[in-house]
């Protein structure tokens, strides 16, 4: 299940990050200028707590970015298996005999264009998903005959060892794309923002020190941050996309291989 979070736009996501962190700027302030007036908070353990909360958010943004670009790079990465395996059964299917081989390379084609179709458009994924297994099960049954047809012969094996290796890169690419950051972290991770930017306010209150040009400044880099994380963390959205690129190169080498098909007809 997608976080909350994903129900926010990018665009929209930095400018309420700012927000939240202004407010609690601006609440820590006014906390912060009542006890001064009550006379009941020195400055020296504020700063303090200041920076111990300061740092823990540090913290909790580093975790929470370094663990959506581990998730980024991964599915970058199951981009290029996807697309190796796949060129590998489309090369091995020319050691089968005809008619099979050409239904086969011609499954094949629709099956990368799916692909790429569905590494591009986050609108459509789920439709995506369901036609490339239902191509993956007749690929497979497609081999099954083949096999039958052809009991000794020692090029179908493996073949349809490189269909199984296609169709558990699928699995592990769906697995790639739906792993996330979870809710929790989200939320705890606007948690810490919210507290860390009331500690700041509330030390400029207590201290009567006039910052908010860089409170505001600091506000806009967290909320920058944050943006980039949700941005990590979003497969088919937002700024940064996971390249296609090995698929497309495949689809061109296969459209050239059916071109040429064509011609030598």
């Amino acid at each position: 299940m997608s976080p909350a979070v994903d129900l926010i736009p990018i665009p929209v996501l930095f400018p309420l990050s700012i927000l939240l962190a202004l407010v609690a700027v601006e609440a820590g302030r006014w906390l912060g200028k009542r006890a001064r007036s009550g006379g009941t908070e020195p400055e020296g353990p504020v700063s303090a707590s200041v920076t111990a909360t300061l740092g823990l958010l540090a913290f909790v943004l580093a975790f929470t970015f370094a663990m959506a670009a581990s998730r980024f790079d991964t599915r970058r990465q199951m981009v290029i298996e996807d697309a190796n395996a796949i060129g590998t059964l489309y090369l091995r299917t020319s050691l089968l005999a005809e008619p099979g081989a050409s239904q086969i390379r011609a499954q094949l084609r629709e099956y990368v264009d799916i692909r790429i179709a569905g590494g591009t458009n986050a609108e459509d994924v789920a439709t995506m998903v369901l036609r490339s297994e239902q191509l993956q099960s007749a690929l497979w049954k497609q081999a099954a005959a083949v096999a039958t047809a052809q009991p000794t012969s020692t090029t179908v094996p493996l073949v349809i060892q490189a269909l199984n290796s296609m169709i558990d890169v699928h699995g592990a690419r769906l697995a790639a794309m739906r792993n996330r950051i979870p809710a929790t972290i989200w939320v705890f991770m606007f948690l810490t923002t919210g507290i860390g930017m009331m500690a700041m306010g509330y030390h400029a209150g207590v201290s009567s020190a006039h910052r908010r040009g860089a409170y505001a400044c600091l506000a806009v880099a967290f909320a920058a941050v944050i943006m980039l994380i949700a941005d990590l963390d979003r497969p088919q959205q937002g700024f940064l996309r996971v390249s296609q690129q090995p698929m497309l190169d495949l689809q061109r080498s296969m459209q050239a291989d059916a071109a040429a098909e064509q011609a030598a007809r």
